[in-house]
């Protein structure tokens, strides 16, 4: 069986550790127990899903624009350098 080696941030080391049902369970063991999203929603499925029928109603679409509309770039730190 081959192994790779990975690096994780002292968080997610944490919480992997804390995931162990007893003390002998490696971290793989706990990594292919896992539970994963498989309905991962990108922008083209999204797209493709408007497509079909109306996702966002009317109203739902009136305040995406309201706050695109309100949203401003952010300040531009190197501006008076």
């Amino acid at each position: 069986m081959s192994t790779k080696t990975i690096s994780l941030k002292k968080e997610a080391y944490d919480k992997l550790r804390a995931a162990r049902r007893y003390a002998a369970e490696s971290f793989s063991e706990v990594v292919l127990r896992a539970k994963w999203a498989e309905d991962t929603l990108t922008a083209r499925g999204l797209l493709e899903r408007h497509r079909k029928g109306p996702y966002f109603t009317s109203e739902e679409i009136d305040r995406i624009e309201a706050l695109k509309g309100a949203d401003r770039a952010p300040e531009d730190k190197w501006a008076g350098r």
